[in-house]
């Protein structure tokens, strides 16, 4: 359950109950893909160091392995990864749009092969449901086709038009199976998702429809999938005022610290990204000066944290100069403190959001940071 505490301009805080914990919006979820964040963080980390509020999995790649039969025997994600707090499970639609080579789309669903082994699979929404009770997790994300930017306009209408169909089977299929005594989590919530590409009306009207099925909150999904940051915000706002008050709302992939404090200010509550932790692999390191990338011959001999601003582990413990040998020498600890370091910050940006909220200082504190945070030191 959602409950809007105020209204900072557009901006939302708030707080999102579930069956693992109430989570504190605006929110940041740290993307686990296969149960696992790259660069060797464990869920105690995440809960004891790192702030993390939700995990993110990924539907299509347990579906591939280990299998989600097999996390259901181990009793569920939440057992199998040792993490008490909520998670979210995708839908696998992206995956199965973006990863496939071949696919068939039909009203059923699509068949594609396995990116792991080329084995042929058919997933459609009464699947994507099935598996994503077996993972258990918190929140299932409703099956959709993630559409290409720019795409043609009637394809893009017949594939709104379908992801809606596909959407009332995922309802009634979700609805079905937290209703059998077999079923690890019986209070599994689904969040729809908003399509319609670059095209405000087709978003504003698919965003009508799904709000009419009354679900437990929505997404905008199929962004920051070759548009310009100026036409994602500007169908944010398109949309924004035909979602739901009272229901979480998710911008699906997005993004840099901007991108979500742009999204913040027009009225978007959940956030999910690999950004944070895939760049902090390659050396490239958020702080609240800018973005720096540690492996410049300039932080050879630099004794200092990797930002004077952050009090994380990483930054307490090491030096620029320590990371930056440890990543150039293919040492797995560089990666492991780049990537805690990188989500301690994104998890410390909405938490400093959320105090700037809850004191009325929200437009002074974005206003403070939306030119700093993406500047290239």
């Amino acid at each position: 359950m959602y409950k809007l505490i105020k209204n900072c301009g557009t901006a939302r805080r708030g707080t999102f109950e579930t069956v693992h914990g109430t989570v504190q919006t605006p929110a940041f979820m740290n993307v686990g893909t296969v149960a696992a964040i790259k660069g060797g963080i464990s869920s105690l980390d995440l809960k004891n160091e790192l702030k993390c509020q939700v995990e993110l999995c990924n539907t299509y790649h347990l579906h591939v392995r280990p299998g989600d039969n097999t996390v259901y025997k181990m009793g569920g994600l939440h057992k199998f990864m040792n993490w008490d707090r909520p998670i979210l499970t995708d839908s696998g639609g992206f995956q199965v749009f973006s990863l496939a080579q071949l696919r068939k789309i039909t009203e059923e669903g699509v068949t594609f092969n396995s990116h792991v082994d080329g084995r042929r699979i058919f997933m459609g929404p009464e699947e994507s449901m099935q598996i994503q009770s077996h993972l258990a997790s918190t929140i299932a994300m409703a099956f959709d086709e993630c559409i290409k930017n720019p795409s043609p306009r009637k394809y893009v209408e017949d594939s709104v038009e379908r992801t809606t169909r596909w959407l009332i089977r995922c309802k009634n299929e979700m609805d079905r199976l937290n209703s059998l005594p077999e079923t690890i989590n019986k209070h599994q919530m689904l969040f729809g998702i908003n399509q319609g590409g670059t095209y405000d009306d087709i978003r504003i009207k698919h965003m009508q429809d799904i709000a009419k099925l009354d679900l437990d909150g929505y997404a905008i999904g199929g962004l920051a999938v070759g548009e310009t940051a100026e036409e994602m915000y500007r169908v944010i706002e398109a949309v924004e005022p035909y979602m739901p008050k009272n229901k979480p709302r998710y911008l699906m992939g997005v993004g840099t610290p901007v991108n979500i404090l742009e999204a913040v200010h027009r009225g978007v509550d959940l956030f999910d990204c690999v950004m944070p932790s895939r760049n902090a692999r390659h050396g490239h390191i958020f702080t609240w000066g800018g973005v720096i990338n540690i492996n410049n011959a300039k932080y050879a001999e630099d004794d200092t944290p990797l930002d004077t601003k952050c009090d994380c582990p990483v930054c307490r413990n090491h030096s620029k100069a320590y990371i930056r040998h440890l990543l150039r020498a293919g040492e797995m600890l560089g990666m492991r403190l780049a990537v805690m370091h990188n989500l301690y910050f994104y998890n410390t940006l909405m938490e400093k959001i959320r105090d700037s909220m809850d004191n009325d200082t929200f437009e002074e504190f974005y206003k403070e940071n939306i030119e700093i945070l993406g500047k290239r030191i």
